[in-house]
Parts: structure tokens; C-alpha cells; sequence
């Protein structure tokens, strides 16, 4: 594995052939000088925490990695780490990010740049391995930053670039990048793992003047506000925060394309100049729906993309601007809100609200619990958009 010994990073950037998402985020973490990882394994991402364990035993990794007893144990004690001042990385999955579910709240109240990263995996009963976005998406409205990725390259730079979010000044809040269980996490890609000093250069130390333990200046953190007044004050500042962070998003991920000549934004458009119907889509699946997207061109059909990589904060005006003018726009989504269709669906359709001419939008549930995500049913899916667009009315549909 490229980076053994004490090599690694001497000379530019290092192709590793076979990389998995797990390996890649691993990575990310020791590249960005983690400090402190609390840590409980639970599948598909534990081979992030196996990764690091064995890292740290081989003396690679300068950090306390701390196994604890449950991953809520796991968040109460990454925000005690981040509180008392250093950089602070977890990892969880699925029935792990529910069992935490309350501290994320303490974790952005408190204003942590804690990073996570979550490898999706479907909420039980009945009980699977295999992937599902509802855990993922089950954080959206604790205030944590969140970024989908659709590779394990975009995992890695994601992961490192949200330190770089999270602790900024004007942000303060904690982040998880989210890849696809089994999909991406155990699936080994060509990975590009960059030097050691580049990412120091572009990742400085973590030095927080709101969040660390210094008797000559005290200061209390968490303290009880018992009047609305105030607590209304405090939760403005993480929507403020919230909104903060797409400029600090935008930002970073130049300082990123200077650095390594890889692109990233708030979301992606392919193949949207000319489009007359788009498909939008989050994560892994986005690579096949690329791939259909080329082939229904290819027939003479107008068909554009749409990447939400930013999920928080909702890059609202991005995706209006890149769909108002959409006759039909189909929401492709990895997850299930049952009695309503997909989240991802109710999200977008907020944004073009108030347009002058609405496109016609269906949402569209598919690969749900490992479920075969092929090129074909995109085709399908645009086939019964059309459909809603003759009837003029969009539905929910399982693929």
C-alpha cells in the first residue's frame, strides 16, 4: 500500500491502482493530521477504523484513537475532543448515526468542526448490509455540513477539504461526507492520494479561539438558556453559520482545483446546456446515470444531469438556475420517506416553488438495500417521465 514506511509524500501525488472508499477515507484522516478519533465499528465502515487502527499500531498515525462502547459514547466523545481544542474525525454507518442521532444536535450547537464520514447503509427492519441514503439524509436538519460523494477520489478530497470547511472562522460546524455502503466503501477504484505536504499547506493547523481548555482564559461552553430570546439567538447562529459555508464551500474547492487540478462545487451539471428534461441524482449512482445520459444522446434526446453533491447547505439557487428551464425533471433517490416519496425529491421541488413555469417532476426510488442499479433503468425512468408529462402529473415510482 503506497505510504508505508516513511516515503510517502516526498515527491508529488501517488496513483494507487486499487483503492477502496474505506482506504481512501482512511487516508484523508491521517493526511489531515487528525488529532483525536473516537471510534466504534459497525458495517460497512469499519474498515476506516480497521485501516487506522492498524496505522496507529505500526506507530504511522500520531493520534489517539480511542475505541468506545457505542457509537453514541462515539459522538459524546468527539465533541469533549473537538470542545477541548483538536481535530477530531469519526466514522459511522446506518443504525450507528441513529444510536448518535441526539449528539449530533450538541455537536453543531456547540459549533465543532467535527468531520464524519458515513458509509450509507439501509435502516432496519428488516435488517441490511447494503446501501440506503436514510441514514444520511436522516441528518439534515441536525446542522451538520453535509457532502454526497461519487467516487472514492471525491471521498477522499471531500473528507479532507470539510476540515478545511468546518473550521473555518465564518463556519464552525460539523460536516459528513457520506459514500455508498459496499458500493464505494468496499469497492476498490483508482485513487490519487495526495502528498503529505501539499495537504499541510492547504490543511494549516487546527487553532480555535471558541473551543479550547486554557485556565488564564475560561470560558463555558453548553451553558442552559432558559429564555426563547436567546435560545432563538444561538439557533439564527447555526442557520447563519449554514449559509456562511457555501461561499467557504465554493472557496475551498478552488483552493483545491489550484492544488490538485480536481474539480468540485456545490453541485454538477452534465450535460444540462441544452437539455429539455434532466435527471437528478446524489452519490454512486450518478456515474451510471451519466453513462445512460451519453446513450440517450446519443438517440437525438435532449437530457441533461443534475448532481446535488451539497446537501447542507441546500444549494438552492444553483439548482433553480439549472433546472427552471426543464420541461420534465425526474428525482432519482437512494432512500424512501414513506407516505411521501423521495427526499431528495421534496427538497428540489422546494427550490422551484415559485418559477414561472413548472417542470414536471416525479420522483423515482431505486437501488434501495443493494438493489441492482442498472444503465437500462434510466431509460426506463425517463420513459415515465414522459408518460407525466403527457398526464401533467408528476408520481412517486419504484424502479
Amino acid at each position: 500500500m503506497p505510504g508505508e514506511g516513511d516515503n510517502h509524500g516526498q515527491g508529488g501525488e501517488v496513483l494507487n491502482d486499487f483503492l477502496t472508499g474505506n482506504e481512501a477515507v482512511a487516508w484523508a484522516a491521517r493526511l489531515s493530521r487528525t488529532q483525536y478519533i473516537p471510534n466504534y465499528p459497525i458495517t460497512p465502515q469499519t474498515e476506516i477504523i480497521e485501516t487506522l487502527a492498524q496505522w496507529h499500531a505500526d506507530g504511522q498515525l500520531d493520534a489517539d484513537f480511542c475505541p468506545m462502547d457505542s457509537e453514541h459514547s462515539v459522538m459524546s466523545a468527539a465533541i469533549g475532543g473537538s470542545a477541548s481544542g483538536v481535530r477530531v474525525f469519526t466514522a459511522s454507518s446506518s443504525q450507528g448515526v441513529e444510536l448518535m442521532h441526539e449528539m449530533l444536535y450538541i455537536a453543531s450547537g456547540l459549533r465543532l468542526p467535527i468531520v464524519m464520514a458515513n458509509c450509507s447503509r439501509g435502516l432496519s427492519a428488516p435488517i441490511t448490509l447494503l446501501c440506503d441514503h436514510n441514514d444520511y439524509l436522516g441528518m439534515r436538519d441536525t446542522g451538520w455540513i453535509m457532502v454526497n460523494a461519487q467516487n472514492n477520489q471525491e471521498a477522499l478530497d471531500s473528507t479532507i477539504m470539510a476540515f478545511k470547511i468546518s473550521e473555518d472562522k465564518d463556519v464552525l460546524l460539523p460536516s459528513v461526507v457520506n459514500l455508498d455502503g459496499y458500493v464505494l466503501s468496499y469497492t476498490m477504484e483508482p485513487t490519487i492520494v495526495p502528498e503529505q505536504g501539499m495537504v499541510d499547506k492547504f490543511l494549516p493547523p487546527y487553532r480555535p479561539k471558541h473551543a479550547f481548555f486554557d485556565p488564564k482564559q475560561p470560558m463555558v461552553q453548553g451553558i442552559a438558556v432558559l429564555d426563547g430570546v436567546n435560545y432563538t439567538h444561538f439557533r439564527k447562529q447555526v442557520h447563519k453559520a449554514q449559509l456562511n459555508a457555501k461561499h467557504v464551500i465554493e472557496k475551498t474547492c478552488t483552493q483545491w482545483h489550484k492544488a490538485t487540478g480536481r474539480h468540485y462545487g456545490m453541485i454538477e451539471k452534465y450535460e444540462m446546456e441544452d437539455a429539455e428534461m434532466a435527471i437528478v441524482t446524489q452519490g454512486s449512482v450518478s456515474t451510471t446515470a451519466k453513462a445512460e445520459v451519453q446513450e440517450m444522446r446519443k438517440q437525438g434526446m435532449k437530457i441533461g444531469l443534475l448532481r446535488l453533491r451539497v446537501m447542507r447547505p441546500l444549494p438552492k439557487e444553483e439548482i433553480r438556475n439549472a433546472l427552471k428551464n426543464m420541461h420534465g425533471v425526474a428525482v432519482v433517490d437512494k432512500n424512501l420517506a414513506p407516505g411521501v416519496g423521495g427526499i431528495a425529491h421534496s427538497e428540489i421541488r422546494d427550490c422551484l416553488y415559485d418559477i414561472e413555469k413548472q417542470p414536471i417532476m416525479s420522483s423515482f426510488i431505486m437501488g434501495l438495500g443493494g438493489k441492482p442499479e442498472e444503465m437500462k433503468q434510466f431509460a426506463q425512468i425517463i420513459d415515465m417521465l414522459k408518460k407525466d408529462m403527457i398526464d401533467k402529473m408528476g408520481r412517486v415510482r419504484f424502479v
